[in-house]
């Protein structure tokens, strides 16, 4: 007995992926989950419109900058370019302030100031008017000298949300994370099943090139998840109510590029793993929780420290979420999100290489 529990101590040590499993994976996730899970707002760029410029208005930019809340994110000419702003994803809030506002508030009238959000992400717009606007009293609390004269409550507006319905929030997310996990999981077991069923070598050794071989795999799942992708759109327009401001080609378009993307992830993996039960684990832990956490799904990625930033930047679905956002919620075309664009093609590409690549390896 005492000699075969040894043996199995052994056996484990010996299987670097059960050492893995066994202590990368809580570690991997209490770093993940610490880290990553936050409803902090930090680092926020917010761009100010003042056409006064004078002390007061220019203390209380002072001091919202100071808080470590926010980053400037620039001036604008006027209100007419906060929206234009907003569409390139530069600010997530603008500060507005009336004209005269210093020397409105020293006569005991009532300067307004409007803090207009970004409110695709409700949240987050919530959190960032409820920390401008308690600077904003508090200051204009310390300047009261007389009775008479107010204390400046500044007025909030939500762009693109203005119910603040936190399914606008959810929905682009989960239309992301359902096909990346099913996409790629769907992909990542058929060349690991054709492994266990021995069917592996006759592909191999028929005249099919390696490139054919996984276009033939990754095609009939490219059809069935467009299909899944149009059921999610459907019902979040007609249960949820999710509106397509831009244009839905558009849409269908990068879905389409999307579903591409997560196929040839998961055939990928499906070519470095042995057995489909290895496969599937490389699909759940190196998709499911980055993506839900890192790609600014639910948590925003300002709000993490700087080297999960970077490393969000290698999570595709990051990049689709900004685009299904800017298109369903901001109603934006092609040139606002042409970058998120290319990285998705360019990851299409490499993930394509890379299998088969591999491919070729296993043929020589």
């Amino acid at each position: 007995m005492k000699r075969f529990i040894i043996k199995e101590f052994l056996h484990i040590f010996r299987d670097i992926r059960s050492m893995v499993i066994l202590f990368g994976m809580p570690v991997a996730q209490v770093l993940l989950f610490g880290f990553a899970i936050s409803n902090e707002v930090r680092d926020v760029h917010v761009a100010i419109v003042d056409p006064s410029h004078d002390v007061i208005t220019n203390a209380i930019v002072q001091k919202m900058f100071a808080s470590g809340y926010f980053l400037p994110g620039g001036e604008l000419s006027s209100s007419s370019e906060i929206e234009e702003s907003f569409r390139q994803g530069k600010n997530k809030m603008v500060v507005v302030f009336s004209n005269d506002f210093a020397t409105r508030f020293q006569r005991g009238e009532k300067p307004s100031v409007q803090l207009i959000a970004d409110a695709s992400d409700p949240n987050t717009a919530n959190l960032l008017v409820s920390y401008a606007g308690n600077i904003i009293q508090n200051y204009s609390r310390q300047l009261i000298i007389a009775p008479n004269v107010p204390v400046v409550n500044p007025e909030t507006r939500m762009l693109y949300n203005p119910a603040l319905k936190s399914v606008y929030m959810f929905v682009p997310g989960i239309i992301t994370v359902l096909l990346m996990l099913v996409s790629a999981m769907m992909t990542s077991i058929s060349i690991a099943r054709e492994k266990e069923l021995g069917t592996m070598e006759v592909l191999l050794v028929s005249p099919l090139k390696p490139f054919h071989i996984v276009a033939g795999k990754v095609m009939p799942y490219v059809l069935l998840s467009f299909i899944n992708a149009l059921s999610i759109l459907a019902l979040s327009y007609t249960v949820f109510g999710v509106p397509v401001n831009g244009s839905l080609l558009l849409l269908l378009a990068e879905s389409i590029l999307f579903i591409l993307l997560a196929l040839s992830l998961g055939i990928f993996i499906s070519t470095i793993s042995n057995n489909q039960q290895t496969a599937m684990m490389l699909s759940m832990f190196a998709l499911m929780l980055p993506t839900i956490l890192l790609s600014g799904f639910i948590f925003p990625v300002e709000n993490m420290p700087l080297p999960l930033q970077i490393f969000s930047t290698l999570m595709p679905p990051r990049w689709f979420i900004i685009i299904v956002k800017s298109i369903m919620l901001k109603g934006t075309g092609i040139a606002y999100f042409w970058k998120e664009t290319l990285i998705l093609i360019v990851m299409t590409i490499v993930f394509i290489v890379a299998s088969v690549k591999k491919f070729k390896i296993r043929l020589s």
